[in-house]
């Protein structure tokens, strides 16, 4: 129970995700008793270890989000938290169906040879430019993180060198095919890299959509000590970082409550003076409180309320970031390792980001084909797609016989299918998914043990995310275009990757939300 004073402010967070979590550490050491109220049985949101498959009922798997990278270090040393983490090392695999691979990590000179042998000078050179350039901005832009968010304008002259400026602006506004035109690439299928893994992730956008640049920003923020700006995988999975903000929201003296679902919430007065008195809970239990905290997607939040006790441009602002999931999650229980027709031999490619791509001739147009296939609600022939198999870096997740965990992050898919539903195509598409992996690596196939999908209507359900959309609100919105921590309603904040700084394990949200609520009430 919370070790709080009981004259001191209450506050609820509504969600045990990471940033309710976080907030609820940060207002458990401010003095107020916090009560976090989770409807699902397990604390962690879409940051979990999970245990889903029948026939490898002991493999550990993030199910959801998988990689650790977007957490801002200052944040991780407040909290006082020591997350082991294994940097990846290679981090990005690339193979082809012709021979050629890119298998790169901190040897510059083996990436560099890789690079002069499969591809060209050219490409060479765009790649160490883009790399120092995204250095640099992540660098500048880190700060702005643990802010109140600005315009991207104000947010440049702020925190970003002046040779940079307009570059980031450009970045922010523009298409991410903008961007990476500007280094000279001469192969589109590293283009189609770059932007797929960055810029498309979780985002309803393509290579010429405007606000896919913001996307491909924010996924290149990883400053983690030792990461060299890559992401990392943590010991024990993604469950294991948000139970460890969890004991350490407890040990600050919050209470935490699962299978505590709230349905609606308790308000007072009329607007503008409408305030925050509680929540109720699906049980018709009222829980008072002086702060609620809602780390529910937008969406989500502006059903609590009603839409007839915001005002007009509120509800409206939200009803503009409501876009569908393109996200299709299949976790993987594999009997063995694949064995890639152009990298036969275990030089460390399985541990990577392994970028599975249409051939590089027709690979840009096979992108928009995929997206205009989502957009009409269809199946697209060679979605975009992301191999991970971390098990062979964090060997603890392994079950006793020795299967590995692995998953297809899969862009993009349609929420609703056109003239037919995911429960007749699922199984369909599952095995077709798996045959794009054997055209890379014969023979895969024959190796998979069990499977978990998670379409968008499965992430939904699964994790409770609106439209199952993995970021909540796209990450075409970009700071102060997300959606504020203070709600029209006094009392009422909101902390969720639908607001600064965006999607992804940050907890930048939980954080700033905590600290504007202890200067409201100050």
């Amino acid at each position: 129970m919370s070790s709080a004073n009981p004259a001191s402010p209450r506050a609820i967070v509504i969600g045990a995700g990471h940033n309710g979590l976080v907030a609820a550490l940060f207002l458990a050491r401010a003095g107020y008793a916090v009560q976090v109220l989770e409807d699902k049985p397990v604390v962690g949101g879409a940051a979990r270890t999970e245990r889903p498959f029948k026939r490898a009922p002991e493999l550990a798997t993030s199910t959801g989000a998988y990689l650790f990278g977007l957490m801002p270090p200052e944040l991780l040393a407040e909290m006082g938290l020591d997350i082991p983490l294994f940097r990846r090392d290679p981090h990005y695999f690339l193979p082809t169906t012709d021979g050629r691979y890119l298998l790169f990590g901190s040897d510059a000179a083996e990436t560099e040879r890789q690079f002069l042998r499969f591809f060209s000078a050219a490409d060479w050179a765009a790649h160490q430019a883009l790399e120092a350039e995204m250095a640099d901005l992540r660098a500048d832009v880190g700060p702005s993180w643990l802010k109140e968010p600005s315009s991207v304008e104000e947010t440049a002259e702020r925190f970003v060198r002046r040779s940079l400026q307009t570059t980031f602006v450009d970045l922010c506004r523009k298409p991410v095919g903008a961007y990476l035109d500007r280094f000279g690439f001469r192969s589109d299928l590293l283009k189609a890299m770059y932007a797929v893994t960055d810029g498309f992730s979780g985002l309803f956008g393509t290579w010429d959509t405007p606000g896919t640049g913001m996307n491909f920003l924010a996924h290149n923020m990883c400053r983690l000590p030792g990461s060299g700006g890559t992401w990392m995988i943590a010991q024990g999975g993604m469950g294991a970082v948000t139970a460890a903000i969890a004991d350490g929201a407890r040990k600050a003296g919050a209470h935490i409550e699962t299978d505590a679902e709230v349905v609606s919430l308790l308000l007072e007065g009329r607007e503008p003076n409408r305030q925050i008195r509680g929540v109720i809970l699906a049980s018709g239990k009222e829980v008072r409180a002086d702060v609620v905290v809602c780390n529910a997607d937008p969406f989500r939040l502006q059903q609590l309320v009603g839409r007839s006790h915001l005002p007009a441009l509120y509800n409206d602002r939200i009803d503009g970031y409501r876009t569908d999931g393109t996200t299709f999650k299949l976790n993987l229980a594999l009997s063995g390792l694949p064995k890639f027709t152009c990298l036969p031999e275990d030089r460390g490619q399985f541990g990577p980001t392994i970028h599975l791509l249409p051939d590089e001739k027709d690979v840009l147009a096979k992108l928009r084909e995929s997206f205009e296939d989502t957009k009409a609600g269809r199946l697209s022939d060679f979605p975009t797609i992301e191999w991970y198999i971390h098990t062979t870096v964090d060997p603890s997740l392994r079950d006793a016989k020795g299967h590995h965990n692995s998953a297809l992050f899969v862009q993009w898919v349609p929420y609703d299918l056109a003239g037919t539903t995911w429960e007749k195509e699922e199984p369909a598409f599952v095995k077709h998914l798996l045959s794009i992996c054997d055209r890379f690596a014969p023979g895969t196939s024959d190796l998979v043990v069990d499977t978990f999908a998670l379409n968008p209507r499965t992430i939904e359900s699964h994790f409770g995310i609106s439209r199952g959309h993995i970021h909540h609100v796209d990450n075409s919105f970009g700071f102060d275009e997300r959606l504020p921590y203070r709600t029209p309603i006094a009392g009422l904040y909101a902390c969720s990757a639908g607001c600064h700084p965006g999607g992804g394990v940050i907890g930048a949200a939980g954080y700033n939300a905590a600290q504007r609520i202890i200067r409201d009430l100050a």
